[in-house]
């Protein structure tokens, strides 16, 4: 039969060519300024990608069910747990909001209750949940150990089998140490306890996964992609090592670690970080020589971002962990856990727990992304990225190895330095708008107020702190400003902004619209204006405004005619005088005039309105 393919009269198009057209359209402007994306991890992006940028990648040849599992460890679906994360301490609450949740549409319980007293507790907390049907995540126990001797007593006077029952433990020794500054039994007795943990549900429960290292804490404390997952392997690669030195099989303790990622808004990015952290996981379990394969088969959840969350404009938040968990489940995630919209400043209640688990099953059930194994397969995009991504945590955890492990580096600091030198950069980057958070540093809504939404005394860790380790604190990134515009709402006085609007109507337009945003991200009340015919008309209608602030807004070639007869008339007369942009000759001019501050595309916005809280005595 003649081979007719698709196209085939079509010649192709080299990358060169490509690149002249490119070129061309880019009118002598800058292509890597213009196009090539720098990542925070340190790699750059480029705007397309071809055949030839896999040339190289052995994983390819892969398929979705066999190893390294970068395509997933399923070979004919992508299958994960809707996982429901449920922070309620009393029993017959949880069992109410865990039964709903199932019924639901829930798969899998994450349960946070730092103490189950007895059997008689356990029972009311799993009344009429049939434990064989979904996957029980013990989270913040006192004492796993314990939890899980209840869980199979209660099991088996139920007359469920328990080594047929799947879950884990949130026993995660290094999260403990990050977030305490010490070691709970200190470091031999912690692993000690991982080991009696492993023994335990070796008997019993089989099928759990008692030990786990939580990436997100690493994530919400402001790392990168490639920190969390070079020292999230690294940990997991402690747990191993040193469980083996204990006398623990190598298969038995690295099939017992569950990996909980955060998941960042970077879409693809996140896809390929859980991508490659099943290439990565395969190399390193390969250099133990396992007699099973089933230690090469990372279980991975992933928890969507809380540093990414916002207390303004929450319903915002919706979007985000949408994006999130898509990234999530196309990138083959075993479980996702979707935070409700509102958990940035109150504790979820029936609302937020039901709108965070339908965003799980819409994906599935609407968008389908369970039923084909490794969505994003043939995407060199993707593909690029993960190779990138996976070079990037291996040099992460290649230098830990190097240090003597990751508990040596967590005493050394050296992991809390890398996550913190991201973390400010990343702060930076918010501070000065290059990173844009949707209705808090960006487009804010000018009429809302949230001080009195805000919930004090959310749940806190209030062990004892040590110094043996030194912390880690998560944060969300939108804070600083939320602290800002809190502070406004509180304050007896609300600073009042005139807006000066002059000349050329797209420029006097876009400055007041960049003006209207700037201080808005503040809570200050905001005084538009559709346009004055003169600037003394203009002085006249800011003085009767009684403003505490007059923003100058027109075209830098028209503020020669405009500044010098305001602030003639408003001088000693408004407290403070702002121009909008940055007339780069005419700066010290206009000073001189009695301009206090330029506000541009350059200005640190948050260090800017901070200064101007301290000045209003708001801060």
């Amino acid at each position: 039969m003649e081979d007719n393919k698709l196209f085939n009269e079509f010649p192709p198009v080299s990358t060169e060519k490509w690149e002249e057209v490119i070129n061309k359209d880019l009118k002598g402007a800058d292509y890597e300024k213009k196009l090539v994306w720098r990542t925070i991890e340190g790699f750059k992006v480029k705007p397309y990608y071809r055949a030839e940028d896999l040339e190289g990648l052995e994983y390819l040849d892969s398929n979705p069910g066999q190893i390294p599992y970068t395509r997933g460890k399923h070979a004919s679906d992508n299958v994960w747990d809707v996982r429901q994360d449920i922070h309620v301490e009393d029993p017959v609450e949880a069992n109410r909001v865990a039964l709903d949740a199932v019924r639901r549409g829930a798969t899998s319980l994450g349960l946070c209750m730092r103490k189950v007293n007895n059997v008689d507790e356990m029972t009311t907390l799993f009344n009429g949940i049939y434990i064989s049907a979904i996957s029980v995540n013990f989270m913040c126990s006192e004492d796993y150990l314990q939890t899980l001797k209840l869980y199979v007593e209660y099991a088996q006077r139920q007359g469920v089998d328990t080594k047929e029952l799947e879950g884990s433990c949130n026993f995660d020794m290094f999260r403990y140490a990050l977030k305490n500054g010490k070691f709970h039994r200190g470091e031999e007795g912690d692993l000690d306890m991982a080991k009696q943990l492993v023994d335990y549900a070796a008997e019993h429960l089989p099928k759990f996964r008692v030990l786990t290292v939580n990436g997100n804490l690493l994530h919400n404390a402001g790392s990168n992609i490639v920190q969390e997952l070079g020292f999230s392997l690294a940990a997991a690669n402690e747990l191993v090592a040193r469980l083996s030195e204990r006398g623990c099989k190598m298969e038995r303790a690295a099939r017992n670690i569950l990996m909980n990622f955060g998941i960042g808004s970077t879409y693809f990015m996140e896809m390929a970080k859980i991508r490659a952290a099943r290439l990565l996981w395969s190399k390193i379990v390969e250099q133990y020589k396992p007699e099973c394969d089933c230690a090469y088969k990372l279980f991975i959840n992933a928890t969507t971002s809380e540093w990414n969350q916002s207390l303004y404009d929450p319903y915002v938040n919706m979007l985000r962990s949408t994006t999130e968990a898509m990234s999530a489940c196309i990138a083959g995630a075993d479980s996702i856990s979707v935070l409700p919209f509102d958990n940035a400043y109150k504790e979820a209640d029936d609302f937020g727990y039901r709108i965070a688990r339908n965003q799980q099953l819409l994906l599935k059930e609407e968008s389908y992304l369970d039923k084909i194994a490794d969505p994003a397969a043939g995407s060199y995009y993707i593909e690029n990225l993960t190779d990138q991504i996976a070079k990037g945590a291996w040099e992460h955890f290649v230098k830990v190895e190097e240090m003597g492990g990751y508990c040596k580096a967590l005493r050394e600091g050296y992991v809390q330095d890398e996550v913190e030198k991201t973390a400010q950069q990343r702060d930076l980057d918010i501070a000065t708008r290059k990173t844009t958070i949707l209705g808090t540093n960006q487009y804010p809504n000018l009429l809302e107020k949230m001080g009195e939404k805000v919930e004090n005394g959310k749940c806190c860790c209030c062990c004892e702190k040590g110094d043996e380790v030194r912390t880690l604190k998560p944060y969300r990134g939108a804070e600083p400003f939320e602290h800002l515009r809190l502070a406004t709402e509180k304050s007896a006085k609300r600073p009042r902004v005139f807006l000066l609007t002059y000349g050329n109507l797209a420029m006097r337009k876009a400055r007041a619209g960049f003006a209207t945003n700037f201080f808005g991200v503040a809570g200050y009340e905001i005084i538009d204006n559709p346009g004055f015919a003169t600037p003394e008309e203009g002085a006249k209608a800011a003085l009767e405004s009684g403003a505490d602030i007059v923003v100058l807004c027109s075209s830098d070639d028209e503020y020669t005619e405009l500044t010098k007869p305001v602030c003639d008339m408003l001088k000693g007369k408004v407290n403070t005088l702002v121009l909008a942009g940055f007339p780069k000759e005419m700066v010290e001019t206009y000073k001189g005039y009695g301009i206090d501050e330029f506000i541009h595309v350059k200005t640190n916005v948050l260090d800017c309105l901070t200064n101007f809280q301290h000045k209003f005595e708001i801060l």
